[in-house]
């Protein structure tokens, strides 16, 4: 049994009681409560004041963001109580309801927005020529032939309300409640034209045909013409003047991911995901337009349903020796299932009205409700993808174990021993001393990984009522790794609800609940990573003899290993244990009060809170830690904030007004109880009680902090021509300085719509410019003023404390980031092709930055504010549709391309260091760009005259020699891509749809630190095959110096090989070596004691061989840097949608079942089996970031998943 500490304030049940109970409180209430009189029309409102039935249709639509269809002569003599009319209603249907009932109409809904209104008693397919939409009375029409047919969606439903019109002229009408139609129309040679709000126009020419059978294409850059902004405020797109990247909740489910943040990669310009390893519940990076702070993470602030959530990505952490986990970060807790839409406010003018927390972006992320819900309704959906592995590590099964030719040794890292395959033998680990033929086991990889399963099911309950709506959901994931012994558990339940408490005034609350657990997940880096230990097996051994991992008798104490001091990766994968839970709620309460028709008001108080408790069970004989280890990590965090907007609307002649104020109070709290021993006293024995003496370590940390907000934004409307908004917040913070914690954020943005300004040619759709300026910020973390005392490990007996290292600074400012952006909205010939181009600017200044002290200061670093770091970058998205007519095809581009520019330090700065890894450091000096990769510079003859100018300048002993200082460092590339495309493919025809997304980065490069202990180890095939092939000895330095540039100038040039048959080179009798014919050399020249150059090109009379396992450049991180770029296949799925009489047979309204797959890697510029998205390294480092461009040991599998999803509604 495994046992946490858990404080009763973390417990679930406690989270959101009050909430609850309020939440029953409006549930209960009977649906046939009264708060206001029937909505009838008799003598008690007869002598109430009436407005006409289009005008309350047109209130109606503007308040609900709705789109209307009626015949307007079939309205036209129609009136309606004011007070029906103008009550507020909870939903568009009923507000609908009330309206029409009395009238003999009623609505029906045909899309997301949408609705067709229609008489209740005589169906459309009687209409005579007075009720056609676009009849005019007069001379009548000239009839040759009549028409018919049905219209239909995309799940063959028959569609109401859909306008059919003879092209060029008024004769026209609507479908009917089954989408069927009938109109006389002049002849063959006319052409109808179906339309409707929401759906694609379509031109059919008539011809011979007279019964017509249409199937309507949904439009979405309709439908999502109103978007979600800051602080959750609705906005028309074509009213913003800045960017805003959308995702529908459809996009984001289509294929299931364990993180949503991996459903947005490719889908959204500006926006750059990376995964730490691949594996599910690894955290995972979000920056948006660059990292523009030195020191954070730069991940931007998540907003659920207008509740500010935790999703820190420095989420590592280390029990035991060298077993490093990343615990996944947290905004994978959330359900795709359930999300409506997500918007990405790229820039600060998006973005300015969260002020001091917007600096890196804003992440808007709405989830379903049941507003819309046409009576109760149950969605199901169901998936299960595998994930097979396919291609492994590219290691060679050529040598066993050994450093030399011809001699095995299984306690070596080197595969550089006995040649395997060729009729060696030997005795092994498991033969009991008997010698047996040395054969490869290629496949230890393939049989040691496993096929991955994840089940995700989802269920959902919707209804609506006139007094209200709520939507009620389920989900439960399970996740089996790929890495044996792994997985990943998830429950969620998520509830959103609203209620009319009166005519003007509405309650509803957001809630999520849910628990993400692990029995073990597995370490990253060397040391307990089972990929490490699994590459780390050599060639002659077959790992299969290795999967009982306890030594007999020796159960819980002793792992088998094939040699002392060796890791068993089954022992790793199944013994050594990393669990976790992490319990969480977040949610809110609003109300909003419609006090005149013009003004409302918001209130609003939200919560966010989790504890999480982590587990390491490290058993006696893990190499790092030979006795054992154990820890316990329990986390509390807690995030509040209430907040009010006031909003004033007002059309004043030909310009339109909104005004809103508001304010916000945040308050967060957290606390964190660590307590570890790397010694148990008793094998087996997993309690901090068991700790050997004087080997507990514990530490305990609590914080607190507030923000103050006080904001206000104006939207200024002209003609729909011209938009203009303005915002300001101003921030208090309580982890600034009093004197500097009040900071005032301003923006603002224009959007001019020139096809309303100009007259433009008919093939432009839409066309608008638009401009932003803003500045937000970046505060600190709490206690970086003063300094505190923090509690050291006991030194025997003896309690220690500590101070910083670091030298705090009590005048601390927070980051300042001001932002220009200016682009254009462009829609041409009938919305068929679309352009979204974005230029933008970003300066960052006051970074918070810690510089370097000399060791007699008594400090290591001191924190200033200082330095301005530039961002610069295009976003452009293009929209093509190819074919639109029964199949349809729509393509999107997203381009970004973004440098991040150091401009300014601190006066004696040169540089900034992101990280330091092995021989590699991510440098970047003033005027440069963050990224830049360093490498050691390695000695060379300098003299020009001399006819070796360039070529490497060896030791005695033949090896390279490095410089190191920092005017010596070599740029070797950049982490950054050059560019990022996605490119996404939708195509439907009839009941299928076909989907893909295609992610291609471009540029940049990555330091593999396990290609660095690969080949220095001689394991990798590439190391191998680089070896400079030759004909003759006697011919070589001939051949080396016909192309110095290629053969000799760099650092991974070499010579000969492990057995003659390679190239290999026999030692002579005076070697230092012991004798074999194993032999390399490294191209170049040496000194001899006069100082003259000797070249060491192959004459065995001058050159120093060295042996081919040990010629590797350890000292230069560029022989195992490599190309990042690469294509992946993000997402695809083939779906179909059941026709109705199988969906009728069994009660559902509609199903879909698809087959999809996800994450397949097309193509990589390194093709060195390691997927360049994952040099992303978790772990610790000076500023609080992983790092980026280095990738040890995430040597994941490449896979293919395949999956099948279903879906139904009830």
């Amino acid at each position: 049994m495994k046992l946490y500490y858990q404080p009763p304030e973390y417990r679930l049940g406690r989270y959101l009681s009050s909430w609850l109970s309020v939440l029953l409180v409006i549930l209960c209430l009977p649906a046939s409560a009264h708060f206001y009189p029937e909505t009838t029309l008799d003598t008690r409102i007869s002598n109430e004041k009436k407005i006409s039935l289009k005008d309350a249709l047109s209130e109606i639509a503007e308040r609900h963001n709705i789109n209307l269809n009626y015949n307007a002569k079939q309205i036209a003599d129609l009136s309606v109580s004011t007070t029906i009319a103008r009550k507020k209603y909870h939903s568009p249907e009923a507000a609908l309801h009330a309206v029409l009932n009395a009238a003999g109409l009623e609505y029906k809904k045909i899309g997301d927005t949408d609705y067709v209104i229609r008489a209740m008693k005589e169906p459309f397919s009687e209409m005579v020529p007075s009720r056609l939409l676009a009849y005019q009375g007069g001379g009548g029409i000239l009839v040759q032939i009549t028409v018919s047919g049905t219209v239909q969606d995309e799940n063959n439903n028959g569609l109401p309300g859909v306008n059919v019109l003879e092209k060029n002229t008024s004769n026209g009408t609507i479908t009917d409640i089954d989408g069927k139609f009938s109109l006389s129309v002049e002849g063959e040679a006319s052409t109808l034209v179906f339309s409707s709000i929401g759906y694609t126009t379509q031109e059919i020419p008539v011809g011979n045909v007279q019964d017509f059978s249409i199937q309507m294409q949904t439009d979405t850059r309709q439908l999502s013409e109103v978007v979600v902004t800051a602080l959750g405020i609705t906005r028309e797109q074509k009213s913003l003047g800045y960017s805003v990247g959308e995702i529908s909740g459809e996009e984001m489910s289509r294929v299931p991911q364990e993180n949503i943040l991996n459903s947005i990669a490719g889908k959204v310009s500006g926006v750059q995901i990376q995964s730490t390893s691949g594996d599910p519940g690894s955290s995972v990076s979000m920056v948006i337009r660059g990292a523009t702070s030195l020191n954070g993470d730069n991940q931007p602030l998540f907003v659920i349903d207008g509740v500010p959530v935790n999703n820190t990505l420095n989420n590592v952490t280390e029990f035991g020796s060298r077993n490093e986990v990343d615990w996944g970060n947290a905004i994978s807790d959330l359900n795709p299932d359930d999300i409506a839409d997500i918007s990405v406010l790229k820039g600060p003018s998006a973005a300015a009205l969260y002020g001091s927390r917007a600096g890196n972006g804003v992440v808007l992320i709405t989830t379903k409700s049941g507003k819309n819900s046409q009576g109760f309704g149950v969605s199901i959906n169901s998936n299960t993808v595998m994930d097979i592995p396919f291609r492994y590590l590219p290691f060679h099964s050529n040598f066993a174990a050994g450093q030399r030719e011809g001699i095995l040794d299984e306690g070596s890292a080197y595969w550089a021993g006995p040649e395997l395959d060729v009729g060696n033998t030997a005795p092994i680990w498991n033969s009991n001393g008997e010698a047996v033929p040395l054969e490869s086991h290629p496949d230890n990889a393939k049989n040691f990984l496993e096929n991955g399963l994840t089940t995700t099911n989802n269920i959902g309950i919707t209804n609506a009522y006139d007094r209200g709506s709520f939507r009620l959901s389920y989900t439960n994931m399970f996740n089996d790794g790929v890495i044996p012994g792994t997985n990943l558990k998830r429950n969620t339940v998520n509830l959103s609800s609203s209620y009319n408490i009166a005519p003007t005034l509405t309650v509803s609350t957001n809630i999520n609940v849910g628990q993400t657990s692990s029995d073990n997940r597995p370490a990253n880096d060397r040391g307990a990573n089972p990929l490490n230990a699994l590459y780390s097996v050599p060639q002659h051994i077959d790992i299969r003899d290795l999967e009982n991992f306890w030594v007999p008798g020796q159960e819980g104490v002793q792992q088998l290993s094939y040699s002392d001091g060796a890791n068993n990766p089954y022992f790793l994968a199944h013994a050594l244990q990393n669990s976790f839970f992490r319990n969480r709620a977040f949610g809110n309460i609003i109300l909003e009060w419609q006090i005149t028709p013009s003004f409302r008001l918001m209130g609003r108080t939200a919560l966010d809170r989790f504890s999480e408790g982590r587990e390491t069970r490290i058993p006696y004989s893990y190499n790092r830690n030979r006795r054992g280890a154990y820890g316990l990590q329990n986390l509390y965090r807690q995030e509040t904030n209430t907040d009010f907007l006031a909003t004033y609307e007002k059309e004043v002649g030909q310009f339109s007004l909104t005004v809103s104020g508001g304010g916000n109070i945040m308050r967060q709290e957290g606390s964190a109880l660590t307590n570890e021993t790397r010694e148990l006293a008793i094998p087996g024995l997993f309690t901090i009680g068991n700790a050997a003496p004087g080997s507990i370590q514990a530490i305990s940390t609590r914080f607190d902090k507030a923000i103050y907000s006080i904001y206000g934004l104006a939207n200024i409307g002209f003609r729909e021509m011209v938009f203009l908004d303005l915002t300001a917040r101003n921030d208090w913070s309580s982890t600034l300085p009093a004197a500097n914690r009040s900071y005032f954020y301003p923006s603002a943005s224009l959007s001019l719509l020139l096809d309303n300004m100009l007259q433009l040619p008919d093939f432009v759709t839409m066309a608008k410019l638009r401009a932003g300026w803003a500045q937000v910020g970046n505060d600190t973390d709490p206690y970086r003023l003063e300094p505190v005392l923090s509690v050291l490990p006991d030194w025997g007996d003896v309690k220690r404390l500590g101070v910083p290292s670091t030298l705090l600074n009590a005048e601390l400012k927070p980051e300042i980031a001001t932002s220009f952006e200016i682009g254009t909205d462009l829609m041409l010939f009938e919305d068929r092709l679309r352009f979204d181009i974005t230029y933008y600017e970003l300066d960052n200044e006051n970074q918070i930055l810690g510089i370097r002290l000399p060791n007699s200061s008594g400090y290591s670093a001191k924190q200033i504010n200082a330095g301005l770091v530039s961002s610069r970058g295009w976003d452009i998205s293009v929209g093509v549709t190819p074919l639109n007519g029964p199949l349809r095809w729509d393509m999107n581009f997203n381009f970004t391309r973004n440098r991040t520019t150091i401009e300014e330090l601190s006066d004696g700065i040169e540089y900034f260091q992101l990280w330091s890894e092995g021989k590699a450091r991510a440098l970047t000096f003033v005027g440069q760009q963050i990224g830049d990769i360093w490498d050691r510079d390695y000695v060379r003859v300098e003299d020009e005259s001399s006819p070796y100018f360039g070529w490497p300048l060896l030791s005695n002993d033949g090896y390279l020699q490095d410089r190191s200082g920092i005017d010596d460092l070599v740029k070797i590339g950049n982490f950054n891509n050059d560019f990022t495309l996605g490119i996404q493919n939708a195509i439907s025809y009839g009941r299928f749809t076909l989907n893909a997304t295609i992610d291609w980065r471009q540029g940049g490069e990555f330091y593999s630190r396990t290609y660095t202990y690969g080949e220095s180890d001689y394991k990798s095939q590439r190391y191998l095959d680089n070896f400079i092939q030759y004909d003759d000895p006697a011919n070589l330095p001939e051949l080396l110096k016909s192309n110095p540039e290629e053969y000799i100038i760099g650092v991974d040039n070499r010579v000969g090989g492990s057995t003659p048959e390679r190239g290999g080179f026999e030692f002579s009798e005076d070697s230092e070596f012991f004798p074999g014919t194993d032999g390399a050399f490294i191209p170049g020249v040496y000194q001899d004691e006069e100082g003259n150059y000797v070249e060491n090109l192959g004459d065995p009379a001058t050159t120093r061989f060295i042996p081919a396992s040990s010629i590797y450049p350890w000292d230069f991180a560029r022989a195992s840097t490599f190309d990042a770029s690469f294509v992946k296949l993000r997402d695809i799925s083939l779906g179909y949608s059941l026709p109705e009489v199988i969906t009728d047979k069994i009660g559902m309204r509609d199903a879909t079942v698809a087959i999809y797959s996800r994450n397949i890697i097309l193509w990589t510029k390194a093709k060195n089996g390691i997927d360049p998205e994952n040099a992303f390294q978790p772990g610790s480092s000076a500023h609080g970031q992983f790092r980026q461009g280095v990738e040890r040991w995430n040597a994941m599998p490449w896979v293919i998943p395949v999956g099948i999803k279903l879906s139904a509604n009830f």
